[in-house]
């Protein structure tokens, strides 16, 4: 049954309307283990913990899809609200030739600088050779990876959620099944695996594009902007600065990544950034949920915002909290069954490596139950077009609170303050969090 932005959403609808988008979050995440899967077993602990070393560098270059895509959606589903279905398409038009635009800008100069931003993070005459031939792949693909993280948020606008799902299951088995073939029988080891992501992104950017370009029956599809230069220009404007939290939350998590790894080499050497990405890749697949459950809902929250109805927005607001409480209690003890398992799937092979990377996930944990919220509200005022609060809230979650914590926590319990470290910042930004929506409830009137 099709579901309208403008109808009454009470729990039933709510959760059929964002679980496509869970899903698609959450099957990202998946073939994003698979790969890590892989490789940890296939080709060694080595490459795998190069892959964890470059990785955030190249989600940095790679985020701008993801501020594109949340900004612009807020922007269009706030002008269909508005009853401007015309004008919305123009904006999102414009908004995705930029993003191809922007995408080719960035991948050349990225190439030449895999190599030295890889010795700057700290990779050995070891590791070094398979960050930069894992890295120069995945940069050839950057310009579709970018359209892919646009388009995960566009068709939840055009309420499209169910096709966003099938895209990413196709993107993801096309990953997984290259994997295999690439890695476990052609052995062709790293290039294997980048090719295989690579090809995944060109399934995930390129069939929702061609989707837009021919006609459809959805409110949206790519047609000449027509737009004066200042309207274009302010639109871009308007969806980059409303999309800024997530831009930030992006670089902020790559960034901080790197310091965890920084700081886990000091403790643990190339076994510290091996059990790190175990248990990154794993807490994608749980926070997947979180921001799954906030790309679908936004969209909802931007057109009722846009229409006026303060009511829904009250019941949306009151409805996402409470089922965010009762996902975190979930998450947390899924998380601590599965911890020993996990654990000896990825790195079995290696029993001093299975207990850091065991002992390092049950101390991870509890961030699970803390979150949910802070993912929620930033996501939440995005849709409500204040990107000067959502990207204060990622700002603090994703890079403040985490840096003081990795750099303080660790002075005094070692290894475990940094697996700490998440939790403690987490907590920090429910605090935050909660400040923001009782300080702002006046002015939006969602209370």
């Amino acid at each position: 049954m099709h579901i309208s932005l403008s109808e009454h959403f009470n729990y039933r609808k709510l959760l059929r309307f964002t679980f496509p988008s869970i899903i698609m979050m959450i099957f990202t995440s998946i073939y994003g283990v698979v790969d890590g899967l892989f490789v940890s077993n296939f080709v060694g602990k080595t490459p795998f913990a190069a892959i964890n070393l470059i990785w955030p560098f190249l989600m940095i270059l790679g985020c701008g899809g993801f501020m594109i895509g949340t900004g612009g959606s807020a922007l269009v589903s706030k002008t269909m609200g508005e009853g401007n279905t015309d004008k919305a398409n123009r904006y999102f038009s414009l908004l995705v030739l930029f993003t191809v635009i922007l995408g080719v800008a960035i991948t050349i100069p990225g190439m030449f600088l895999i190599e030295p931003v890889a010795i700057l993070l700290g990779a050995d005459e070891a590791m070094l050779p398979h960050c930069i031939i894992y890295g120069r792949i995945i940069m050839a693909a950057q310009t579709v990876f970018m359209l892919q993280g646009v388009f995960q948020s566009f068709l939840v606008t055009a309420e499209r959620p169910t096709l966003g799902l099938i895209v990413t299951v196709g993107a993801g088995v096309t990953n997984m099944v290259l994997d295999f073939l690439f890695i476990a029988v052609f052995r062709w080891g790293l290039v294997g695996a980048a090719v295989a992501s690579a090809a995944s992104q060109i399934v995930g950017g390129l069939v929702p594009l061609i989707y837009f370009l021919l006609p459809n029956k959805s409110p949206l599809r790519i047609k000449p902007p027509r737009l004066g230069l200042h309207e274009g220009a302010r639109v871009i404007g308007k969806a980059t600065a409303n999309g800024s939290s997530e831009l930030m939350t992006n670089i902020s998590m790559s960034v901080v990544s790197m310091l965890y790894n920084y700081q886990l080499m000091l403790f643990a050497g190339e076994d510290g950034i091996a059990a790190y990405g175990v248990i990154m890749y794993v807490s994608f697949v749980f926070v997947a949920i979180f921001i799954g459950y906030a790309i679908g809902s936004a969209p909802v929250v931007g057109f009722h915002y846009g229409a006026g109805n303060h009511d829904e927005l009250k019941s949306l607001l009151r409805k996402s909290l409470i089922l965010t409480s009762v996902t975190g209690v979930g998450m947390v003890v899924l998380a601590v069954a599965l911890a020993s398992p996990l654990a000896g799937i990825f790195v079995g092979y290696d029993e001093e490596l299975y207990a850091l990377t065991r002992r390092g996930f049950l101390l991870y944990a509890p961030s699970f139950l803390l979150a949910g919220f802070s993912i929620f509200g930033s996501s939440f005022f995005t849709a409500l077009g204040n990107g000067a609060v959502s990207a204060a809230i990622s700002f603090m979650r994703t890079l403040v609170f985490q840096i003081a914590a990795v750099l303080i926590l660790p002075i005094f319990l070692k290894i475990d303050g940094i697996w700490l470290s998440v939790s403690a910042s987490e907590l920090l930004a429910l605090t935050v969090t909660f400040t923001f929506l009782v300080a702002m409830k006046k002015k939006y009137r969602y209370f």
